[in-house]
This record gives C-alpha cells, sequence and structure tokens, in this order.
C-alpha cells in the first residue's frame, strides 16, 4: 500500500464485532470525549490468503440476478473487501465515528477477472479527509491482488460521509453545486424490493448494519425504516447491465437518496454502442416512481 504502513490481520476481521466494537467506540466517545485526533491513520490492514466461499457466491448470484459463472462479479468482491476497510475505520485512531456514516459514492476499477478459484490478497486504507457542506468525508480505499503479487485486479473507492461531524482545521467546501433538476425517463426495468431485502443481502455480504435489518434496528440509529444497502442497489443495477461489460471495466454510483424498505425502485439503463463497433459503456438512473426521487445514478464504461 503505498505510502501507508501496512498492517497484516491474522484472519478477516468480523463485521458483528465491529459493529459492536463501534457502538461501544461512540458510546466511549460520547462519555470521555473523542481521543482519536484530526487525522487519519496512516496504516491500512491487509489480510493474505483469502478465498471466496462457493456457496455464498452462487447465493450472491441468485438474489443479485447475476450470471452463473465463475468469475466473481465486482459487487461480490467488494463485499468480500468490506470487513477489511471497516476494520481500518475502526481503529481507535480513526477520527470519526463509524456509525451512521453515510455512502455517497463509489467507484471500482476492474482490470482483470477473478475467479473464484484464486487465492486473494485484500489491503484498505483511508485517504483525502476534506470537509463537506453537512460534515466531514473521506475515501475507503480496498485493492485486490492474486496472493503474493503485486499488480492490483481490482480497486474500490468508497466516499463516506460523517454527517454533523466538523472536525477543527478542516473547512467546509466554500460552495455547494446544486444538482441539477431530474426528469425521471422512461424505465427499462421496475424492481419491487420486500421488507426482507436488507436481511437478504446481508445475508451474502456480511454486512449486518442495524439500518438495513428491520424497523425496530432501524429506528434505533434515527431512521423511520430500513434501508437497502447501497451497494445491493448499485451491485444490482451492474448486473441488469449485463455481460456486454465485459471483465474489464470501470463502474461508479452516486446515491442521492435512500430506498427505504418495501419500495418499488425504477431503473433506466442508456447503453452506447455504435453499430458494427465494440460497446463503450452504459448509463443508468433509478428513481422512486411514484414521487419521482432519484436514488441513484451512475455509469460502467469499458477500460
Amino acid at each position: 500500500m503505498t505510502g501507508v504502513q501496512p498492517v497484516i490481520l491474522a484472519e478477516m476481521p468480523s463485521l458483528s464485532k465491529l459493529y459492536v466494537n463501534a457502538a461501544a467506540t461512540a458510546a466511549r466517545r460520547r462519555v470521555l470525549g473523542s481521543t482519536a485526533g484530526v487525522t487519519l491513520p496512516m496504516a491500512g490492514h491487509e489480510v493474505r490468503g483469502v478465498v471466496a466461499g462457493v456457496a455464498n457466491l452462487t447465493a450472491y448470484q441468485h438474489l443479485i440476478g447475476e450470471t452463473a459463472s465463475d468469475v466473481l462479479p465486482a459487487g461480490f468482491i467488494h463485499a468480500l473487501t468490506f470487513p477489511v476497510a471497516m476494520s481500518v475505520m475502526n481503529r481507535d485512531d480513526f477520527p470519526l465515528p463509524l456509525l451512521g456514516m453515510i455512502h455517497l459514492s463509489n467507484r471500482v476499477e476492474q482490470g482483470s477477472p477473478v475467479l473464484f478459484t484464486e487465492t486473494l490478497d485484500i489491503s484498505a486504507r483511508v485517504e483525502n479527509l476534506r470537509g463537506h457542506r453537512a460534515g466531514t468525508q473521506l475515501d475507503v480505499i480496498a485493492e485486490v491482488r492474486g496472493a503474493g503479487h503485486t499488480v492490483v485486479r481490482w480497486k474500490g473507492v468508497s466516499t463516506y460521509l460523517a454527517k454533523g461531524v466538523f472536525l477543527p482545521g478542516i473547512d467546509k467546501p466554500s460552495a455547494s453545486v446544486e444538482a441539477a433538476p431530474f426528469t425521471a425517463p422512461d424505465p427499462t426495468a421496475l424492481w419491487q424490493l420486500g421488507v426482507d431485502t436488507g436481511r437478504a443481502y446481508a445475508a451474502v455480504s456480511g454486512d449486518f448494519n442495524p439500518i438495513h435489518l428491520s424497523v425496530l434496528s432501524a429506528k434505533a440509529l434515527g431512521m423511520r425504516r430500513s434501508i437497502a444497502h447501497g451497494m445491493y442497489l448499485a451491485s444490482r443495477a451492474l448486473a441488469d447491465v449485463g455481460a456486454v461489460k465485459g471483465n474489464s471495466f470501470s463502474w461508479d454510483v452516486f446515491f442521492d437518496a435512500p430506498v427505504f424498505l418495501p419500495a418499488r425502485v425504477a431503473l433506466d439503463i442508456a447503453t452506447v454502442q455504435p453499430e458494427g463497433g465494440a460497446w463503450q459503456n452504459s448509463v443508468y438512473v433509478a428513481w422512486n416512481p411514484r414521487t419521482r426521487r432519484k436514488h441513484f445514478s451512475g455509469s460502467v464504461t469499458a477500460l
């Protein structure tokens, strides 16, 4: 990890234990105040020798709508790296509260296919602490390599916001850019998401964040109902783009408004593929078909 000292973890961190620790840390900081400082950790975390579980991969493919394949879907790899990324944000010297973080955007670059039979090294670090009009944001970088190799096969950059947290010495942006008005196009798909969607994705991703699991657990964290995981939504849109994207592409998503469960979500995918030419990119947008409010948008582009 360039410029960051890696800490080699003996095993993949447990997300459930990380959430429990995050809750304990939040309670301690409320009572004693934060001692984490205002800079990001200069250490990242790495887990070596990771192998995807076949049963988990199959369940993920079925839930998301990915075609059965030996190639790991880009969204599945994100889920595979997520515990390592979370463990960095769970460090005592991480300056922001982990619970309540809002996922603003995600960008993935997949340079080559990753097979489920491969043994992988996964690393994560945090960078670019900066102000936001509503708090403080940062980037979490996760990278996947073949075991013992240096070439990055998959890289994800997740941008998170600690809403309402303003660290000393970090200024807000001088001006915010107004979002362009959204006009819903004709949808190419309509998703019906049940109240159990969050629990179903948690079962295949390991992300049991309480805001996704039930009305009661979401309300305990200030939400009116449980919400769908952002990466479930983005990964399902990627699956809807289909096999045309190949195995080498960039994929990004920008989250605008949460999807409260149960829900209906309209999706439109526009593809650029000149007649007789190779596929170039697909742009997607999703919204609430009743209120016409945009939930998220993004693109998939050939590398």
